[in-house]
């Protein structure tokens, strides 16, 4: 007996096979933009877990998928500028983004909005800055 996961289906033989990476509204992979794919622990090595979002429609969708099916939506020409999330490397423009530099961020809120003039609440915030070889660059919290 074969076990199924969340996205999977049974191929009519009883077997559990993954999702196809397409848009489950529109039907089609050619507006995909891919946004994060990581490996799944207890599965073979040809599976990750994939999520995209469909330009045409919004939907967004995360689930199981052949890396040889994903490869053929990263492989188009027409993949836009956004950044990939690929094992925990961020990748911008079909490079890995790299370290340049931390950063301590504050964020202030007023305590009440009763329009008391207390002191605001001051968080602090480590922050990682990551650049790409084309000038774009993000913050995300160590």
């Amino acid at each position: 007996m074969s076990l199924g996961f969340h996205g999977s289906r049974q191929d009519g033989a009883g077997r559990h096979r993954v999702l196809p990476v397409m848009c489950g509204h529109c039907g089609t992979d050619r507006q995909l933009t891919i946004r994060s794919v990581t490996g799944l622990q207890h599965s073979p090595p040809e599976i990750v877990l994939v999520s995209y979002t469909c330009g045409q429609c919004g939907l967004f969708s995360e689930h199981p998928a052949q890396a040889a099916d994903l490869s053929m939506v990263l492989a188009r020409a027409d993949q836009t500028g956004d950044v990939l999330i690929f094992g925990g490397h961020y990748i911008h423009c079909g490079r890995p983004m790299r370290k340049a530099g931390s950063e301590i961020r504050r964020l202030s809120a007023p305590l009440s909005t009763e329009g008391t003039d207390a002191d605001p609440l001051d968080v602090y915030l480590a922050t990682r800055v990551l650049r790409c070889d084309c000038g774009f660059q993000m913050e995300l919290p160590e």
